[in-house]
């Protein structure tokens, strides 16, 4: 006898009823608390809510905004749940799982997931790998990175450098196909006044001559330095519809490291059979599975960005097109917004702002709600990802009705 595939338990039964950002910039010259306060504000704002309503938090282990710190400055009067996840950029998709997954079983009712980056913190990753931060640097603390640092893996851009030169030896991929992302998301960056690139337009020719970071990888491979909030209001599917904003229904969310797992945080992914394949490959088989569809039906895909082949081999992993085939995709103009699947339509990391990746899930939202700046005319169906290595999350939202 055949076995019977259940639908995935927590399908649409969660809504998110709010989003909220601070501008994007490269000094803010605000503390972080303030900056998570007024990004959260605005989210709830938005929902027609208050701190008060608040009892949930879920953060990410690189934010130094403390639950307990954005509760009390929120007003928040009971805080049943709390949760922190990440790291860094695989935490935005997995933040929205954990709220999904307090509400669906009763231990909180709204939840907050806010993350906040100001770089002279020592915020990013780079801060990481110099030891800026103590969730790395020499001697360990859980990351690995001091066995990569004296080879030169200093930053994420010399590990995904590696990537890059290994997908254009194994698939012939050239930095056009790289640069067809960077202009994709620069041009919907030009279409956004909250953007940090919207009044810098970006050719061909001038990416090609970006200055190299780490070879291959230029200039404009790369993601922003920002400073800045963002934060997103979850509850559930029946509470959403006596809110204030049109709800966006979380059809399915998925986590994942996929097999041949490393201990560290970040280079030792370059230690597994094939660093062009990520676990992106594998979580996507439980998030179509759970969501019911499949890459065909994603009308827009807000899909993680720090670095331009971040993109590519992330097109191949979620099924856009077959492994390899990465590079002539996006050059073809699928990722356009007349295309195919039309990708971070807000500008992305590369040309929006960096606050690892929670400002795709805003875009997401603000997409199927038609308040996008590059609206995609009919979208129903919007794929998130977050980072990818060592482990990752994505999430598919749906327009919810009322």
């Amino acid at each position: 006898m055949a076995a019977t595939v259940r639908a995935w338990p927590g399908r649409d039964r969660c809504a998110i009823v709010g989003v909220g950002a601070t501008e994007f910039s490269k000094d803010a010259g605000r503390s972080e608390l303030r900056l998570a306060a007024e990004a959260s504000t605005a989210a709830l704002a938005d929902a027609g809510l208050t701190g008060a309503d608040v009892d949930g938090i879920v953060r990410c282990d690189m934010d130094n905004v403390s639950h307990t710190a954005l509760a009390e400055t929120l007003g928040v009067r009971n805080l049943t749940y709390w949760g922190v996840t990440g790291p860094g950029g695989s935490a935005p998709c997995a933040q929205i799982a954990h709220a999904v997954g307090a509400v669906v079983s009763g231990q909180a009712e709204v939840v907050l997931c806010p993350r906040t980056l100001t770089w002279h913190s020592g915020g990013g990753l780079g801060g990481v790998l110099r030891g800026g931060s103590r969730n790395g640097g020499v001697g360990g603390h859980g990351t690995y990175e001091e066995f990569f640092v004296p080879y030169g893996l200093v930053l994420p851009v010399s590990t995904y450098a590696m990537i890059a030169r290994r997908h254009m030896l194994d698939f012939g991929t050239t930095r056009e196909h790289l640069g067809a992302i960077a202009l994709t998301c620069r041009e919907r960056a030009n279409a956004n006044p909250a953007a940090q690139m919207h009044d810098r337009k970006l050719d061909m020719d001038t990416y090609l001559a970006g200055r190299p970071i780490s070879t291959p990888l230029g200039l404009y491979d790369c993601c922003l330095v920002t400073d800045g909030a963002c934060a997103v209001v979850v509850t559930s599917a029946e509470r959403a519809r006596d809110l204030r904003s049109d709800p966006v229904s979380i059809r399915a969310v998925a986590l994942g490291s996929g097999p041949g797992v490393q201990g560290g945080a970040f280079s030792s992914t370059l230690m597994r059979e094939s660093f062009t394949t990520w676990p992106c490959r594998w979580i996507a088989e439980d998030l179509w599975r759970r969501a019911g569809l499949g890459p065909d039906d994603v009308d827009v895909a807000q899909v993680y960005d720090c670095f331009t082949i971040t993109v590519l081999v992330q097109l191949e992993d979620y099924g856009f097109c077959t492994k390899g085939e990465g590079g002539p995709f996006a050059a073809s103009g699928a990722i356009g917004l007349t295309g195919d699947v039309p990708v971070n339509t807000a500008g992305g990391n590369l040309s929006e702002g960096y606050i690892h990746g929670m400002n795709h899930v805003v875009e997401g939202v603000r997409q199927l709600r038609g308040q996008s700046t590059s609206p995609v005319p009919g979208a129903e169906v919007c794929l998130v990802t977050s980072g990818p290595p060592p482990a990752t999350s994505a999430m598919v939202l749906t327009k919810a009705a009322r």
